[in-house]
């Protein structure tokens, strides 16, 4: 089966596969096109995010996965179609307002000098403030299960530039996570974190979806990891999508080949039960 096919087959099947009524779809792209300039990386493009789930969107460099979560993210105007948020253009509502929906983690995020885990969490209360509304015992709520969910409370007056990579990934999705958005957008949240760590922010992930039944839209690399801890793929190829479903409908060696160029073979994976991919180097072929 051809790439191509592959993404016709996942299509036909979009109104009754799981993991989420395809119809309710809360954040949803629309005809959009979008780029940095004259010429658009992603031109006409049609996604809906399952509520309530996981999606990974994976692909080669280049390919507009950041560019697409961006957009998604209301941080770039599309020149043709539109992002939807509940039905509505998002870049027609307020900043204040979408950010009390959606939260993001952009890739490689900096955090002034000298500020503290503290800090930079109780920023993500900012979307909720105002001169009507100033912090309050709901704020310093929000900010302490934050920290608790991703166990860095006992770094709460440690300056950010002093942790390790690992540990800055957890406050930058700590303060992600005091924003209480029902909706999370992940760019690369495993970039420079040795595996170990990569797992234990995917296990956070996973938490947000299954526990506290939070929408998650990530890009990553790492196709093993986008496997395993998501609901949904999004496969996206030339600033297209070329397939999206389930991981074992969506992850087939003749699609790894035709995306990535990627000779692999896919097995059972062991621990999941899902696919798990053996890339197949030239001296094996």
């Amino acid at each position: 089966m051809t790439a191509d096919n592959t993404a016709l087959s996942q299509t036909d099947a979009l109104g009754t596969a799981d993991p989420a009524n395809r119809s309710s779809s809360r954040l949803t792209a629309s005809e959009l096109t979008v780029g940095y300039g004259a010429d658009p990386i992603i031109e006409g493009l049609n996604l809906q995010i399952p509520d309530a789930a996981v999606t990974t969107i994976i692909g080669p460099n280049g390919c507009g996965k950041s560019t697409l979560l961006r957009s998604m993210a209301r941080l770039l105007r599309p020149s043709n179609g539109a992002v939807l948020l509940d039905g509505t253009d998002i870049s027609a509502r307020k900043t204040k307002e979408v950010a009390r929906i959606l939260g993001l983690l952009p890739q490689n995020p900096i955090a002034p000098d000298g500020l503290t885990v503290l800090d930079l969490v109780s920023r993500g209360r900012h979307p909720h403030q105002s001169w009507l509304r100033q912090w309050s015992a709901a704020d310093d709520e929000a900010v302490s299960e934050a920290m608790e969910l991703t166990s860095i409370s006992d770094l709460s007056q440690r300056p950010v530039d002093s942790l390790s990579g690992g540990q800055r990934q957890r406050v930058w999705i700590a303060m992600a996570l005091a924003q209480r958005t029902d909706l999370i957008l992940l760019d690369e949240p495993t970039t420079y974190l040795d595996l170990s760590h990569a797992v234990d922010v995917l296990d956070l992930v996973d938490d947000l979806r299954s526990v506290h039944g939070k929408t998650v839209v990530m890009v990553l690399h790492d196709l093993n990891l986008a496997v395993r801890y998501s609901d949904w793929i999004v496969v996206m190829r030339a600033g297209e999508v070329v397939a999206q479903g389930k991981p074992a409908d969506v992850i087939t060696p003749e699609l790894l080949l035709e995306t990535f160029g990627l000779h692999s073979r896919v097995i059972d994976d062991p621990v999941s039960g899902g696919p798990l991919i053996v890339p197949v180097g030239r001296r094996d072929r």
